[in-house]
């Protein structure tokens, strides 16, 4: 699979380029499909290398910090299994939102009940989002 397609690297190059410092919206989710570690991407450097963004390698501490798109693209796992990207993700919150509800979980979570907690606690403004199921 290929990991980056064209349109997601122009996406992360723009926000890369970005001369403002910036809460992006993720623009990328990658993951192990046979392990535990999740990448929700944002940026790419000018090095067309370096990935910026909140990076969970399962063990309970995510982080924001940068990854080698050439490290991601060479792992190869049980069967020869390599980092897939989540065709299904769909980024409603900035990145700094993923952050919190990531540290609360102590991983990358989607769950609609921490993201609106985590965005709360930011007090970014959530008015564009569909009523949450679980209330």
């Amino acid at each position: 699979m290929i990991l980056i397609t064209d349109e997601l690297r122009a996406r992360l190059c723009a926000n890369g380029a970005a001369e403002i410092e910036t809460d992006h919206v993720p623009v990328v989710k990658l993951f192990n499909p046979v392990g535990a570690a999740t990448w929700l991407l944002s940026e790419l450097d000018a090095d067309g290398d370096t990935l910026f963004g909140l990076c969970d390698l399962g063990f309970g501490f995510p982080e924001l910090g940068g990854v080698s798109l050439a490290e991601l693209q060479a792992v190869k796992g049980p069967l020869g299994l390599g980092i897939e990207r989540d065709l299904c993700f769909r980024a409603r919150f900035p990145l700094s939102v993923y952050g919190e509800a990531a540290r609360i979980a102590g991983h990358i979570t989607e769950a609609e009940r921490l993201l609106r907690q985590a965005a709360a606690a930011l007090e970014i403004p959530t008015p564009e989002l569909p009523p949450d199921r679980a209330e």
